[in-house]
């Protein structure tokens, strides 16, 4: 499971992944340059973290 997140709804997919996957994910920042083609899973705004569990 990979989850795109911004700023504002970082602490919702973590709540998500965790309800979901029954495990602690892995959060990682985004390249600045990935940021602009990679939107949010919740909204519009570029996402700035992945949470995923690889």
């Amino acid at each position: 499971m990979k989850i795109f997140s911004c700023e504002t709804h970082i602490n919702h997919a973590l709540d998500v992944f965790v309800a979901k996957e029954e495990t602690f994910p892995i959060m990682e920042k985004i390249d600045e340059e990935k940021k602009l083609s990679t939107k949010c899973a919740y909204c519009d705004t570029p996402a700035s973290y992945i949470v995923a569990n690889e």
